[in-house]
């Protein structure tokens, strides 16, 4: 299963490296990797929404999304919140652990995997954020090639 998880998420890069253009800005590219993204692994294979927030001061607005509405403004708390403040990526198997710390936009969001994206000086700038309805959806190789992805595609973009 790892070895095909890895093969889907390879297809998606080369996808995403084809479909950018020079000169696309980063709202540009996190449209472009939502959408591929969605492409393949969307409508509950295994993921029920991705996109990405912007981190403020003392919230996060969101940003390019697919599939369904979201919460914005989310505060700090929250698992984007938490991946934002520390800089590394969260995976929750499930996310009735997190408690009080749970932002939850869809009630039926069992599991979730975020990624910090990185401006120009390597500060946090927002999350690429991936939930899904399935309990323990995201391992090891979905954040290898979420982070590689992100490092390849968004991280230092204007």
């Amino acid at each position: 299963m790892s070895h095909e998880l890895a093969n889907r998420y390879t297809r998606v890069n080369i996808s995403i490296s084809n479909a950018l253009r020079p000169g696309d800005d980063l709202s540009e590219r996190m449209k472009t990797v939502s959408d591929e993204l969605w492409a393949e692994f969307g409508d509950h294979r295994p993921f029920s929404w991705v996109g990405f927030y912007f981190l403020g001061a003392d919230e996060m607005t969101l940003g390019p999304r697919r599939n369904k509405p979201a919460c914005s403004p989310i505060g700090l708390h929250g698992a984007c919140g938490q991946a934002a403040i520390s800089g590394k990526t969260l995976v929750v198997r499930d996310v009735k652990d997190l408690g009080d710390n749970y932002v939850a936009c869809d009630p039926r969001d069992r599991s979730e995997i975020v990624v910090p994206v990185r401006g120009e000086d390597g500060s946090v700038v927002g999350v690429l954020d991936v939930d899904s309805h399935q309990v323990g959806a995201f391992g090891v190789t979905d954040q290898k090639a979420l982070e590689r992805i992100v490092a390849d595609h968004l991280n230092g973009a204007k």
